[in-house]
């Protein structure tokens, strides 16, 4: 059984959707200090930190600890989870008609020694959004939202988001799970 540090219910759904067996220990890592300790580094590189961070937060002797993160860029801007209600406003008007890249990434620990990492990237394009479609969004998805980073759960009402989407679903979720799985595989967590 492996240990997820995270408390995120998308990645714990794809898990068990999945068939991995698994413990989820929320990691505490403050994500703004990563980030800003690697300052204008690419945004794969950021989210490969971010998830290597919490799979190391998470002590397991002998387990392996599965760390993962994503982060939203927007026309060069980097963008966390929205701090308010407001704020996921902003982010919504800031998206509206621009592609979203969305970078996931997952990284394995065994023994607080990274022994895989893996970053994936997902396009969706924003369609235009009206201020009365931004607010009826929040006044139905806030704040489960406040947790997302984009601002949306794909899975639900976020999907009206978009007009196309380039990359694989469970990037868009959150995690790369294919990649992730692989991993698990040739580590001996799963069966080959």
């Amino acid at each position: 059984m492996i240990v997820l540090a995270s408390k995120s219910a998308s990645r714990q759904a794809m898990l068990q959707a999945a068939g991995v067996s698994f413990e989820a220990v929320p990691a505490a890592v403050d994500e703004r200090a990563v980030e800003a300790a690697l300052g204008n580094a690419p945004a794969p590189q950021i989210a490969l930190a971010l998830a290597q961070a919490k799979a190391l937060a998470v002590s397991a002797p002998s387990r392996l600890v599965l760390g993962s993160d994503s982060l939203v860029v927007v026309d060069g801007r980097r963008f966390d989870k929205p701090a308010s209600r407001e704020d996921a406003a902003n982010h919504l008007r800031f998206f509206s008609g621009k592609v979203m890249e969305l970078h996931s990434a997952a990284a394995l620990v065994r023994d607080g020694t990274v022994v895989w990492r893996h970053a994936a990237l997902a396009r969706l394009q924003v369609r235009k959004l009206s201020e009365n479609f931004i607010a009826a969004y929040l006044d139905a998805e806030w704040p489960a939202v406040s947790y997302c980073v984009g601002v949306f759960r794909i899975e639900g009402p976020g999907v009206q988001l978009f007009e196309w989407v380039e990359g694989d679903q469970f990037t868009v979720l959150g995690m790369p799970l294919l990649p992730v799985l692989g991993a698990l595989r040739d580590l001996g967590e799963l069966p080959a």
